[in-house]
Formats: structure tokens, sequence, C-alpha cells
């Protein structure tokens, strides 16, 4: 008889899809995917071993461990708490493990009616975009109950390099608000001085050997400076989602009263950036939010 767990990943979204694949291969659960877009789930299946469900409460009445990989909030709500949505259908005892990057009320909502059904929470978002989806390297922020993390890691092992235990509910989005916090202060920095040393008309690739072994080196200007350089941003992670990721950390700033005028700076760019059509470029595309407003 098999030991395998019986795992339901929701959401095969630009990362789902690779963690789905990564959580097959590992041999480490019975996987059944469901995807609103039914087309995106049967070329999963065409790709990795498991099953698809047609509905959501046929995908979660057997499940042992729920993972979701959506977009929003909004999708959140939808997928559990709808007319056709999973909350009514879980298994008592099941681990339920979100991957989106949601507001920390929403976390603290969905553990809160979770735990009516004796079901535990983890919000658990990732960094790492696709790449690390696709290379199963991805960096797992994790709040709420620690025995159920500690269960359900070795799943989420299999697509991910690093988990760490935040605290609870709602700890792993907060922690995920400080990454991107980070990301958007690192962009503008890095923005700015590439600014200057194309006035200047320097070797870019000299002056990124040369400053990317000291104290300004980050994974943005390893990863980045080149293409930025280039302007090339048809790649990466969409202007769209972070947005609405610092939209979430200025939220939750006027609840904890910190002060992210810096951070506020950037959204805003961001946002003048979607309305001249930089919607689903790349963010290091803050490059040329000057140039555009000229």
């Amino acid at each position: 008889m098999s030991n395998k767990r019986n795992v339901t990943f929701i959401g095969l979204g630009t990362m789902g899809y690779h963690m789905a694949g990564h959580l097959s291969k590992s041999n480490l659960a019975n996987v059944t995917v469901y995807n609103r877009t039914t087309a995106k789930a049967e070329q999963w299946l065409g790709e990795f071993e498991g099953a698809m469900a047609a509905t959501l409460k046929k995908a979660v009445s057997s499940a042992d461990v729920i993972m979701t990989c959506a977009g929003r909030d909004e999708d959140m709500m939808e997928i559990v708490f709808s007319e056709n949505g999973l909350y009514p259908h879980l298994k008592d005892g099941a681990i339920f493990v979100d991957h989106t990057t949601t507001s920390f009320k929403l976390a603290q909502h969905l553990s809160d009616s979770l735990k009516e059904k004796n079901i535990c929470f983890i919000d658990a978002p990732v960094s790492g975009g696709e790449a690390g989806a696709v290379n199963g390297v991805l960096s797992v922020m994790a709040g709420g109950n620690k025995d159920a993390l500690e269960c359900a890691a070795p799943l989420m092992e299999s697509y991910s390099k690093n988990i760490s235990y935040m605290g609870e509910s709602g700890y792993g989005q907060l922690a995920k608000m400080v990454n991107q916090i980070c990301i958007a202060g690192l962009l503008q920095g890095l923005s700015e001085g590439l600014q200057f040393a194309e006035a200047e008309g320097m070797n870019m690739d000299s002056l990124l050997s040369a400053i990317s072994g000291g104290a300004a080196q980050s994974w943005q200007m390893d990863n980045r400076a080149s293409t930025m350089h280039k302007r090339e941003f048809d790649f990466g992670f969409a202007i769209k989602w972070m947005v609405k990721d610092l939209g979430y950390c200025l939220d939750r700033a006027k609840d904890n009263e910190s002060q992210l005028d810096f951070t506020q700076e950037v959204y805003d760019r961001y946002v003048t950036l979607m309305d001249k059509g930089h919607t689903y470029s790349d963010t290091s595309s803050l490059m040329t939010y000057n140039e555009l407003i000229k």
C-alpha cells in the first residue's frame, strides 16, 4: 500500500505550473491539479504524472494537503469561499498551504476560517521568480502552525532551496512584504546608478565587473543590470504583480504606522509605467521612468 499523501495543487500559472511539476517528479505524493483554464491542466498532465480535477470539490475532497498559487486576494477568496469554492469540501485534518502573495489580513482570515474546520493553514509566499520555480530553487517564507509546516516541508522542498519559518499566521506574508520593499529600493538605486554611468559614457561591462564584487552587489545587479542597460524588459516579474505586492505593503504600513516614503515613490512610478503600456514589462523597467515622462 502506498505511503504517498494525496496532494492537490491549485493554480497552474507562471509559478504554480512548475512547482506542481517538481512535486509530481519528487514521487512523494499522488498529485491532483486544478486550474480555472482546463487547457492548462491538460497541458500539465501531458508533461507530468498526476490527475486533473474538473471542480474544486473533486480537487480537495480527499486531499491530505492542499497547495494554492494564485494571483491576489480576490482570487483566493473566490477559490475558497465562492459558491463553487473548496471550503465546504475540505477533508478534516488537512493542511492548507497558500503560496500566493496576499495581504496580511487575508492570511489571518484564511487561517481563522480554516481553523474552524480543523484545517491547519500556512501562508507561504515564495521568492525567486519564474526561474526559481523552473529550477526548483524558490525561497519560501512561512507563517502559521509550525508542526503543520514541518509535516508539509518535504513536499515544498521539491521546489525550494530553503523554507524559513517566520512565526504565526500572516508572518510569511509580512516577510514577503519586506522582500518586495527591499527589491523596490534596490531597483530604483540601480536604475539611477546606471543612468548616471550612461550619462558619463562609461564602459558598462567594466563598471559592472568592478562594482559587482563590492558592497553594491545584489541579485538585481547580477541578473538585471546588463539587460537594464540594453533596455530589455520582456521577461521576468511583471510590473502588474509588483504594484499589487507593494500595494499590500503600503496598506499594512498604515496599520503598523511605519514610514514607507521611498516605497510609495517607487509604487507611484510603477503605476505610471503601467499607464504608459508597461503592465507586463519586468520590474527592472523602472529604469525607463525618467525617459518616459520627459
